[in-house]
């Protein structure tokens, strides 16, 4: 797969199979994660892979998921959630420049996953205390984001936007659709 395509194919993931992504494929998207830009080279971020059944449940019970389609999208442990999370984490006084290195770690370590055949749903809506405290985080580190991942158990499709409408939703055969603006719509040239 050219990198147009998985950039254009690659969707969000909310339900997903009920088999254990290889750790071998887990090492394989961190370490593509840890490629991306950062500033100042400074690699600030830190990763924790939870695989163990038992805590990512704990964690799978923190977050929230996709408002405007819940509760149809919202999955169901045992039947539908994810085996598998990676937690971000970085130091607990860290600025705002964390923010776009785990924006770049996350956005490659999604594309890594989609080229694999494995789906990701990135979450900042989950309760960051309470996955620390999971995790035996030292005080000096926070969790800044989860990405869960697994195998994808759906579709979604990306499609233009029509008259500026970007909400997803799910049509008659239970399909996400997620209107994308086009580029003239959100570009201007100077």
């Amino acid at each position: 797969m050219d990198f147009t395509e998985l950039s254009v194919s690659r969707r969000t993931i909310r339900r997903f199979i009920q088999k254990m992504v290889p750790d071998e494929e887990l090492h394989h998207l961190v370490d593509m994660a840890h490629y991306a830009s950062c500033a100042s080279n400074k690699q600030p971020l830190r990763y924790v892979v939870i695989r163990e059944n038992g805590l990512v449940k704990k964690v799978f019970e923190t977050t929230r998921w996709a408002g405007l389609v819940s509760p149809r999208r919202t999955p169901v442990w045992g039947v539908d959630a994810p085996l598998c999370f990676i937690a971000l984490t970085v130091p607990s006084d860290a600025g705002n420049m964390v923010l776009a290195d785990a924006g770049a770690a996350i956005q490659t370590l999604q594309l890594a996953a989609w080229e694999r055949g494995l789906g990701c749903c990135w979450f900042a809506s989950f309760d960051p205390e309470a996955v620390a405290q999971y995790l035996q985080l030292p005080p000096s580190r926070k969790v800044l984001y989860l990405v869960a991942v697994g195998f994808p158990a759906e579709h979604p499709v990306g499609e233009k936007a029509v008259d500026g409408n970007v909400t997803y939703y799910l049509d008659e055969k239970d399909v996400l659709h997620i209107p994308k603006l086009p580029v003239d719509e959100i570009t201007v040239w100077k």
